[in-house]
């Protein structure tokens, strides 16, 4: 349920930042994706890595029966999140005329940054509600409101905002109305599952106490973590604002959520991947660890091929006509960046399967050199060349990044750096998305026909790498069907 709720959201978001770019003017998109960008720093400084404390902890607490600390943790979570989202606004509204004439050019912008700081509190302190029903097994909720209710009000501020014929400021306080309206639900559903499992009742005679040690013991070093990532993902928008322009910022995020749809099988494998790679590590099983994580690499490729090769292949078709003319340069952009992403999907859980053997540390110091790297490219590149330059610098980011916890992965897990019986299925996938690029450098083919082609390229990275893969092991059920046994049936 909760796979299939994020194919919807990603659907549904990227419907509204295409009605978005098409609507407002390259300056306008700008502005709106610098202060959002800006926001997502807010949102994780507020939330200091609480939402994965109160998964961790309440559950603990609970089976324990501390019911005093279950409350003592919620209590602690909302707080914190409501004080420092608080602080952060005071502080947004306080430095806007100082941010006006120092730091940001752009008036309009700054206007835009103060009312989308709003966001910053509303957003972390719905991360915290989300990790409570985590906490409960209620799926349904979840699937709800992150996954339908939340997009679409963002689609019905969108909609709203092409009624009415406003601009990016209207824009801003619509999506601060629609995260507002989905606390609201979300907060209202989660007193009345309280209610239902009697918790309330439990509050009068439990009392509440508050761990305070053990959360932020806990949540302070996942904050390090996070915020390596938005340095990753904010500091190009932010030097490209003070270098350049917004109209610059707009040519650069516009195809940044497409580049990222190259990661949607990353995170739905990850749901697979944690658990059995813990239960090998338990059992000291590195022979079991390295299978997994390879055979898991090789489908995490393969399944991600088409993605990377509509985003790659075909990044200046897919660029003009998903946003116009206007942005045509950044088809360039849009390719580097699906390299880099797909890059990082197609070595694996290299990341993920440090975290599973507690190497947290070497985590950590990999992603900060990795901050480091990208900050120090991004001021060599951005200042001469703009959105190419910030391109240029995520993707070697990426790409960097990766290897060091590739080459980590053999240090500290005795997983092979690379698996010499999946070189086939790389190979096949170099060759097919050479090929697609080819094809749209060299011919001026209709955008629907290189689509089928790369469909067809698809189909056949597929059928040729179904020993490797093992389809037939993994999906026994297709091979009763008589064209499953026709394409993936074994040729051994």
């Amino acid at each position: 349920m909760l796979t299939g709720g994020r194919g919807i959201s990603l659907l549904i978001n990227f419907a509204v930042q295409v009605l978005i770019v098409r609507y407002l003017s390259q300056e306008g998109y700008g502005a709106f994706a610098y202060a959002l960008a800006l926001v997502t720093v807010g949102e994780s400084i507020v939330g200091l890595g609480l939402d994965r404390a109160v998964t961790r902890f309440v559950p603990i607490f609970e089976e324990r029966q501390q019911y005093d600390r279950v409350f003592g943790t919620l209590v602690l979570a909302g707080g914190t999140v409501v004080g420092l989202g608080l602080a952060f606004m005071l502080l947004l509204v306080g430095l806007q005329g100082w941010l006006a004439g120092s730091i940001i050019g752009d008036p309009q912008l700054v206007t835009v940054l103060v009312i989308l700081a709003v966001l910053a509190p509303i957003q972390a302190y719905d991360g915290v509600i989300i990790g409570m029903f985590a906490v409960f097994g209620n799926a349904w909720a979840i699937f709800v409101r992150k996954h339908v209710l939340g997009p679409m009000l963002k689609l019905a501020a969108v909609g709203l905002l092409i009624v009415v014929g406003s601009g990016v400021q209207f824009l801003a306080a619509g999506y601060v109305a629609a995260g507002f309206v989905g606390i609201v639900l979300y907060t209202f559903m989660l007193w009345r599952l309280l209610s239902q499992r009697g918790y309330l009742a439990r509050l009068r005679s439990a009392g509440i106490s508050i761990p305070a040690r053990e959360i932020f013991g806990f949540a302070l070093p996942l904050l390090s973590l996070d915020l390596v990532h938005i340095v990753l993902t904010s500091s190009d928008v932010i030097l490209l604002e003070h270098f350049h322009d917004t109209a610059e910022v707009a040519a650069f995020r516009v195809v940044h959520s497409a580049a990222m749809l190259n990661q949607v099988i990353l995170h739905s494998f990850a749901l697979l991947f944690t658990p059995l790679a813990a239960r090998f590590f338990a059992r000291g099983d590195t022979d079991g660890i390295n299978q997994l994580y390879w055979r898991t690499a090789a489908w995490m490729a393969v399944f991600s091929f088409p993605i990377f090769a509509v985003t790659f292949s075909l990044a200046g078709p897919v660029t003009v006509t998903l946003y116009g003319e206007a942005y045509r340069e950044s088809a360039t952009y849009l390719a580097l960046l699906s390299l880099g992403y797909y890059f990082n999907v197609a070595l694996g859980f290299n990341g993920l399967t440090l975290t599973v053997v507690g190497r947290l540390r070497y985590i950590v110091t990999l992603s900060a050199l990795a901050a480091v790297t990208n900050v120090a490219l991004n001021l060599i590149l951005i200042p001469r060349y703009g959105a190419l330059g910030a391109a240029i610098g995520t993707t070697i980011t990426l790409i960097v990044h990766n290897l060091l916890k590739q080459a980590g992965l053999r240090l500290a897990t005795g997983v092979n750096i690379f698996e010499w019986s999946m070189l086939r299925v790389y190979v096949v996938i170099g060759a097919a998305i050479t090929m697609l690029a080819l094809v749209s450098v060299l011919t001026e083919l209709h955008i629907a026909a290189q689509i089928a082609l790369a469909g067809a390229a698809t189909l056949a990275v597929l059928i040729l790498n179904r020993n490797t893969l093992r389809v037939g092991d993994t999906f026994p059920a297709l091979l009763k069907l008589r064209f499953g046994r026709r394409i993936f049936g074994s040729d051994e």
